[in-house]
């Protein structure tokens, strides 16, 4: 989604400097055009990446204080007109937004009548407009900002200046995230934290309704009736050289290879000798889990397919009945919860608009609500009941690869958990665990094999359509599977559960049309192979998933790619592996830019 940073200090004209290099630390949430404004020398955009808003800033284009953004489209097309940031009519007030302002054209339309001008077609410069009209009457920049938010409907994350008080910033937040960073004579705004962390670690996440007016000295924190409230700061514990690639050649190989790291991270501490799970993060509700009798999992993209997964371990292990809902469609409907229902988020950011709506549906029908999610602080962090983070570490490319692998292994901990308040015994509760301490080594054995799976990428990089196959535990990681290669490949790619193959998808089938099929030995393999036939019975190449050892699987696939043998429940996060690198290497062999797909952002913030 778009990119905040803002800034105020006393380091002479630095500011521009500091603001270009915030901008580049948010390049991986996606963005189409750029913008800076200080208010010594005013505003520069323009369309496309940073690198190009950097040859367009003239010499001398100094400052103590500014804002700057990426936006990703949503009202108006990319262009140096619709760039952030936005002024009033005068030029004195200008504004960074995220979000959507719903009302917006009812605004504008009294706005014009009042004599306002308007050169762009978004709904943020409504914002620096209606701060001008406030403070003709108000007089004062802080009580004009907060009647002015007063005044709209939607979401947004905003920074605002005024020409007027050059050294402050005000902050906004209502359902898209803003973070104030708490440096030594200097302060920051910024969307999420990794521009910030070059400067400080001591953050405060706002709350939806917070408005922060910022010095280089100080920042107090209104609510938009204009009382004061308190938030404590946080201390982020990882370090802005994390998330940059250590030496490979994209975030998203970077982020595959640190599988091992993460699936160690999400387990820290988590695993009891007796088979057990400790998630001190679900202790204060523990009773509450043990009578609930049905649990419904929301999420979307990536996400939503752990979720599936979740569903398969939940209901064999757990014992409960679980059902799975893309959140875009779950806040739409009508659904029924109660007290005996577990809400349960899985996000990657924390703070899905979609995701992030379904759980305030559930609060409101009386669901305990909890979420797995990787962001500390995260809004969803915040609102749920309780809940497990992941510990994956910073995301940058917009891909998910290593936030899947750690969901996935959240979710398992989450079934141990509620299997052993439940019928789970403790000696299958001890094979789990044992088996979740053997996956990292298991991991590292898939990604050292990684030259061979480019091999076989490259040799179906010309391929313009393909078909992802698996079953029971293997069926949602075909779904993303498929979703990873289109992703980053924008090619055709569908993913489907085997057994349907017959009820469509195979007459597509052809020698031109490639199928990777996860055949790895479980209590589905026979089904598997039988549909790995039908395959090749119509000439279609096969690409297949399998446990090592198995010679029966390679007299039939075209192409085999090799995984350790773990157990049935735990397959998928080791198979996800594999396709993750599959579609890595075959985007690389296309010349596409890995980490940053067309068109797609890192964090949904907005339907």
């Amino acid at each position: 989604m778009c990119g905040i940073f803002a800034y105020t200090g006393s380091k002479g004209s630095e500011a521009p400097d500091i603001l270009l290099k915030g901008l580049i630390s948010l390049e991986y949430r996606g963005y189409d055009s750029a913008g800076i404004f200080t208010p010594e020398s005013g505003a520069v955009k323009t369309p496309g990446a940073v690198a190009e808003l950097k040859k367009k800033i003239p010499k001398g284009f100094g400052g103590k204080s500014g804002i700057a953004h990426l936006r990703w489209a949503t009202h108006g097309e990319p262009t140096e007109v619709n760039a952030h940031p936005h002024s009033d009519s005068t030029g004195e007030i200008w504004v960074v937004h995220n979000g959507i302002i719903e009302n917006f054209k009812e605004l504008k339309k009294k706005l014009e009548a009042s004599g306002h001008r308007f050169v762009s077609d978004t709904d943020t410069e409504i914002l620096a407009h209606l701060v001008e009209e406030h403070l003709k009457a108000e007089q004062n920049f802080e009580k004009a900002a907060i009647a002015a938010l007063n005044d709209v409907r939607g979401t947004y994350g905003i920074a605002l200046q005024y020409k007027g008080e050059p050294d402050k910033l005000i902050a906004a937040r209502m359902g898209s995230p803003i973070v104030i960073g708490l440096g030594d004579g200097e302060h920051f705004i910024a969307s999420d934290p990794s521009p910030i962390l070059p400067h400080t670690k001591s953050v405060v996440f706002l709350e939806d309704g917070d408005v922060a007016v910022l010095t280089p000295e100080k920042h107090t924190i209104y609510k938009l009736d204009a009382t004061k409230v308190k938030r404590d700061p946080t201390e982020i514990d990882w370090s802005a050289e994390e998330a940059q690639k250590s030496g490979y050649e994209h975030f998203m190989l970077k982020e595959i290879m640190e599988g091992p790291e993460v699936v160690e991270n999400t387990l820290r501490g988590r695993l009891r000798a007796d088979g057990g799970a400790k998630l001190g993060g679900l202790e204060f509700v523990a009773k509450e889990l043990g009578q609930i009798e049905r649990i419904l999992i929301t999420a979307c993209g990536t996400a939503y397919y752990g979720g599936l997964v979740g569903e398969y371990m939940l209901e064999e292990f757990a014992g409960i009945p679980v059902e799975v809902e893309l959140a875009s469609e779950f806040r739409y409907r009508s659904p029924v919860l109660n007290q005996k229902t577990a809400l349960i988020a899985i996000s990657q950011s924390g703070e899905t608009a979609d995701t992030l709506e379904a759980i305030r549906e559930g609060k409101r029908k009386g669901a305990l609500t909890l979420g797995i999610v990787n962001a500390v602080g995260s809004t969803i962090a915040r609102e749920t009941d309780a809940g497990v983070y992941n510990h994956a570490g910073p995301e940058v490319s917009v891909a998910s690869t290593k936030a899947l692998v750690s969901q996935l292994t959240a979710l398992a901990l989450f079934t141990l958990f509620l299997g052993r308040q439940r019928a789970l015994s403790p000696q299958k509760a001890a094979e789990i665990a044992a088996e979740l301490r053997a996956l990292p080594a298991k991991i590292q054995k898939v990604l050292d094999d990684r030259e061979k799976i480019a091999v076989v990428a490259k040799k179906y990089a010309q391929a313009r359509d393909f078909l992802f196959i698996g079953r029971k535990y293997n069926f949602p990681i075909a779904l993303e599977g498929a979703l990873k290669l289109k992703e980053v490949s924008y090619i055709h790619a569908e993913g489907y559960g085997a057994g349907e193959m017959k009820h469509g998808p195979i007459a597509m089938i052809d020698e031109n049309f490639p199928s990777v099929a996860i055949a790895t030995k479980n209590s589905v393999y026979d089904k598997m192979l039988s549909n790995i036939e039908q395959l090749k019975a119509r000439k279609g190449p096969v690409i297949a998933i399998a446990t090592e050892g198995d010679a029966e699987i390679a007299k039939t696939a075209d192409d085999c790619i090799y995984v350790p043998p773990t157990i049935e429940m735990l397959e998928p996060i080791l198979n996800v592996v594999p396709l993750q690198l599959f579609a890595y290497y075959f985007a690389k062999e296309k010349g596409y830019n890995v980490d940053r797909p067309r068109n797609l952002a890192k964090s949904v913030t907005v339907e």
